[in-house]
C-alpha cells in the first residue's frame, strides 16, 4: 500500500499544496518565498528519505507567521493521512544530531495523541530572523507539525549558532521520523491496545 499523501490549504493569507510520499527516495521540490524555510524542509526531505513537494505563497509582506504556521499544519496533515491505520510502524524513534557547534536531540512517538515539547533557544544578540524566517516561527512551525500531524514531538536543542542549531533541529526531526514510519511488520506495541 504506498504511503502518500497530496493535501492543499487555501486560506485568505496562504495558499499551500503538498505531495508527500514516505516510501520515496528523499526528493523534494520546495518552492515557498521563505528561502530559509527551502533550505530547512529540503534538508528535511533528504534525511528523512520521504519525497516532498511544497508550493506556498504568502502574506508573507506582512510577516512571515501565516506562512510558516500553515505549511507546518499542511505538512503535519500530510504525515498523518500518509500513515494511514499505522499498522505495523515502529511509532517511537529518536535522532540525535550534531552539526558544528550544535546538537539537536529529537524524539516521536507516532501515537496520534499530539504534544510539543520544543527547547530551541536562540542567541538574544543576534537578529530576531534566522535567514529570512523570524525565529519564534521556527519553534511554532514544529509545534503546528505535531498537533496536527497527530505525533508527539520532543526537542532539545544547544549550542551557538542559530542557524546550525535549526538545521540540526530538522535533520534530527527527519531522522526520528524516517525510523518511526519503518514498517516492522509487528503490532503497534501499546499498553491501552489501541492507539
Amino acid at each position: 500500500m504506498a504511503r502518500k499523501a497530496s493535501i492543499s490549504r487555501e486560506t485568505k493569507e496562504t495558499k499551500i499544496a503538498i505531495s508527500l510520499n514516505l516510501d520515496g527516495n528523499g526528493k523534494s521540490s520546495i518552492k515557498t518565498p521563505l528561502k530559509f524555510l527551502n533550505h530547512m524542509l529540503a534538508s528535511f526531505t533528504k534525511h528523512s528519505g520521504f519525497d516532498l513537494k511544497i508550493t506556498a505563497s504568502g502574506d508573507v509582506d506582512v510577516d512571515d507567521h501565516h506562512l510558516v504556521e500553515d505549511i507546518g499544519i499542511v505538512l503535519g496533515t500530510a504525515i498523518q493521512k500518509a500513515l494511514g491505520s499505522k499498522k505495523g510502524i515502529n511509532r517511537m524513534a529518536y535522532a540525535i544530531v550534531p552539526m558544528d557547534d550544535s546538537r539537536a536531540v529529537v524524539s516521536v512517538d507516532l501515537s496520534g495523541r499530539p504534544y510539543a515539547v520544543i527547547d530551541l533557544p536562540f542567541s538574544e544578540f543576534n537578529d530576531r530572523r534566522v535567514g529570512d524566517v523570524s525565529k519564534e516561527n521556527i519553534v511554532h512551525f514544529l509545534e503546528s507539525l505535531a498537533l496536527n500531524g497527530g505525533l508527539n514531538l520532543n526537542v532539545k536543542t544547544e549550542g551557538r549558532n542559530d542557524h546550525h542549531k535549526v538545521e540540526a533541529t530538522f535533520k534530527a526531526l527527519a531522522r526520528a521520523l524516517k525510523e518511526a514510519v519503518k514498517i516492522t511488520g509487528k503490532n503497534i506495541p501499546s499498553t491501552k491496545g489501541v492507539l
